[in-house]
């Protein structure tokens, strides 16, 4: 390339890096950048960042430290992105004392901790199970120049709400509202999503209400949480009831699926049908939501139902998989009809899609050559093959 006249850029510096440290080759990749600092090539800030990274992802922070100190010699000095990379880096491994090694070189260099080095560490922390550091972290924030901000406060909600922390977490909401930090939709989702999971459905419902209108008005991943929440708990007329008011927002996959799901825990399959046909006519499904029904309708030997939601699924393009396939030929075989439904599926266009599927084959045979199939396992046997012999 040189020799042609034609000059290497930043880009080219960063490929040849990165295909080096991709294929193992280290000490080889950092050879390669101290040549071209040689050879008067200009060192890009970029080029180090880059490299500082991989070096501290592969060979750990204290050979990074020292590329660092070759980018200060070189004239080139890391910025606090630089640092905060490395935080994250090294942090996300659980190597602290790497991250407190680079906090010091940070703070060597005249620079000062930000909101993102503090919340990338807390993340961490949290991460990591390590509460108390946390605290600690928290304190130095509100006695610097950088306290909190409404995403430290998120990524601190958000990790004991999953921890089932809810009342710290409420507390810390309240902390936050003192000190005049603003909460966002993200605040008020992660506190939905500890209030649903802990039970608290009527409380979160009077927050979801007092939402409404505000700056911070409930959007879809906000309704998709309570709907779930109330799912779960088997509250399925409240659910579809929120569904259905919808305040102009329109549900995806997520609030149809809760929706389909917690009908078939509540053993309200009809419904649960029916919300599948409604849906099936607006948007992509996903296929647990039609396993979920057609599994419920083979437990309750609703064969006829099973097949027309089978048919459904393979005309919205959902592949049906073996476990689908085994519940609806059990179900069949163990019915004192299963000619006429085993007859009545063979006709459906499902069939004509899943005769051409090995694992469906498959399926067929394990589940109807089991010791466990009813009576009529036998007359199912041999129209099976019958109709198998047909797709040879």
């Amino acid at each position: 390339m040189t020799l042609s006249g034609c000059s290497p850029d930043v880009i080219t510096y960063n490929s040849i890096i990165r295909c080096l440290f991709g294929k193992g080759n280290f000490s080889q990749a950092v050879s390669f950048w101290r040549d071209q600092l040689r050879k008067g090539s200009p060192p890009y800030l970029i080029t180090y960042t880059v490299l500082i990274e991989l070096v501290c992802k592969y060979c750990g922070a204290s050979q990074a430290l020292e590329v660092l100190e070759d980018m200060a010699m070189e004239g080139c000095y890391p910025d606090i992105v630089t640092d905060n990379s490395l935080v994250n880096l090294t942090s996300k491994q659980g190597k602290y004392e790497d991250t407190a090694l680079v906090i010091l070189n940070l703070l060597s260099h005249g620079m000062q901790p930000n909101a993102v080095t503090y919340n990338t560490l807390i993340h961490s922390l949290i991460n990591h199970g390590y509460w108390d550091e946390v605290e600690d972290i928290m304190k130095i924030m509100n006695e610097t120049s950088s306290p909190p901000t409404h995403v430290t406060y998120n990524i601190l909600l958000n990790g004991l709400c999953k921890s089932g922390l809810l009342d710290v977490a409420i507390s810390f909401y309240s902390t936050m509202v003192t000190e005049n930090c603003s909460p966002d939709i993200i605040t008020y989702n992660t506190l939905l999503s500890g209030l649903c999971k802990e039970g608290f459905i009527d409380e979160g419902i009077q927050l979801l209400n007092l939402l409404v209108g505000t700056s911070s008005s409930p959007g879809l991943v906000t309704y998709n949480i309570v709907i779930d929440g109330l799912a779960r708990l088997g509250s399925m007329e409240s659910a579809k009831e929120l569904h259905d008011e919808g305040k102009g927002i329109i549900p995806d996959e997520i609030t149809n699926s809760s929706l389909t799901w917690g009908f078939c825990r509540a053993d309200k399959l009809e419904e649960a049908t029916e919300l599948l046909k409604e849906m099936s006519m607006k948007e992509r499904i996903k296929n647990t939501a039609y396993r979920c029904v057609i599994l419920g309708l083979c437990r309750q030997k609703k064969v006829d139902i099973a097949i027309q939601v089978l048919d459904l699924m393979v005309k919205s393009q959902c592949n049906p998989d073996e476990r689908i396939y085994s519940a609806l030929i059990k179900a069949v075989a163990d019915g004192v009809m299963a000619t006429f439904y085993l007859h009545k599926f063979f006709a459906s266009s499902s069939w004509h899609e899943a005769a051409r599927e090995l694992s469906f084959l498959k399926a067929c045979w394990e589940v109807l050559t089991d010791t466990c199939v009813g009576l009529q396992g036998p007359t199912v046997l041999a129209t099976l093959t019958q109709q198998e012999l047909k797709f040879r």
